[in-house]
């Protein structure tokens, strides 16, 4: 009850009118209509108005509408599998890479570990590196440094280890396969695996996301006008179009022009097992959305997230059955309490 009202307290009435408004438009019923309905779903279903409109819950019935998980059923479901005193590992770079660092498919140094003969020898056979804060999102912080660009290696590391930079580790830089490149050069186009470890200890996926970059930016990120669209496991294939965080949709890609359904994708299923092999490591945490590149030789995890979002798979245009995720969550934990 507290979070609802928390809920209720943060709600912007000026972007719910937009919203409402939005959505009038997509269906042409009255506004006063979808407010109060926006009002049950939150009661019922713990959905707020963002969830209401991408989610279209205005055409769908009470059956099809508890099979979605919303905002406050993806709350549930992390505080059910993920232990809070375990998140360090995941929300600090250098604590993730050395957990995992068999899964990341490429070398990395601890700046705090390291000093000037340690860094001459990780750069004898690299020209570019990326210099990451241990702690940030959506690329924040992230620089790209090229040796040429720097009188010497010790001019490099005195950049990196500035404590106004406040970088935590580097990385090799990651080489992408041509498949991912021709989609889309400019960025290192990731995977979106979400896995959950049921309460037997089985790891699951749930389900796999392409994400691309758009508009000649360097990043990914749905943040930065990124891209994402659902990819079958088993055939390793984009299945539907691409979406946008403003809930554009494109069924060929705006910068490539190539087409997303169908679009076949290397080593998906390789991924998948190197995504359940490494939701075991760090029991305590069971539901992680992974970020994952696929390099010419197979993949690696670029990190994971212990708040996974939950609006990747459930947007109409990718479920046009009208069923949620709900459904495959409670399968895997029965001690969750969710209606």
């Amino acid at each position: 009850m507290k979070y609802y009202l928390k809920v209720l307290k943060g709600m912007r009435l000026k972007k719910m009118k937009e919203v409402i408004n939005e959505v009038h438009k997509k269906c042409n019923k009255s506004k006063i209509g979808i407010f109060l309905d926006m009002i049950n779903c939150m009661i019922r279903y713990g959905a707020g108005y963002n969830d209401y409109n991408i989610f279209a819950y205005y055409n769908m019935n009470h059956k099809q509408r508890k099979t979605y998980v919303s905002r406050i059923k993806n709350r549930k479901i992390i505080l059910y599998c993920n232990d809070p005193e375990y998140s360090h590992i995941f929300h600090n770079k250098n604590e993730f890479n050395k957990r995992f660092k068999n899964y990341l498919n490429r070398e990395f140094l601890d700046l705090k570990e390291i000093d000037l003969e340690k860094f001459k020898d990780f750069m004898k056979d690299k020209d570019v590196i990326f210099a990451k804060p241990n702690v940030g999102e959506s690329g924040k912080g992230i620089e790209r440094l090229d040796k040429k660009d720097f009188k010497n290696l010790e001019e490099m590391y005195n950049y990196l280890t500035n404590k106004e930079k406040n970088f935590g580790v580097i990385e090799e830089q990651i080489i992408q396969h041509e498949i991912l490149n021709k989609l889309y050069p400019l960025a290192i186009n990731s995977l979106r695996i979400v896995t959950v470890v049921a309460d037997d200890g089985t790891p699951h996926v749930a389900y796999v996301t392409s994400k691309s970059g758009n508009l000649g930016k360097y990043v990914d990120n749905m943040e930065n006008d990124g891209l994402v669209c659902p990819v079958d496991i088993e055939t390793g294939k984009i299945t539907n179009v691409a979406h946008t965080s403003k809930l554009i949709v494109y069924d060929t890609h705006p910068y490539t022009k190539i087409k997303f359904e169908g679009y076949q994708l290397p080593y998906i299923k390789e991924a998948v097992e190197l995504v359940k092999k490494a939701a075991l490591e760090v029991p305590q945490i069971r539901f992680i959305g992974w970020d994952v590149y696929i390099g010419p030789d197979g993949p690696g995890i670029i990190e994971g997230n212990n708040w996974p979002g939950y609006d990747f798979w459930q947007l109409p245009e990718h479920t046009p059955d009208k069923i949620g995720l709900m459904p495959f969550y409670k399968k895997l934990l029965p001690g969750l309490k969710v209606k």
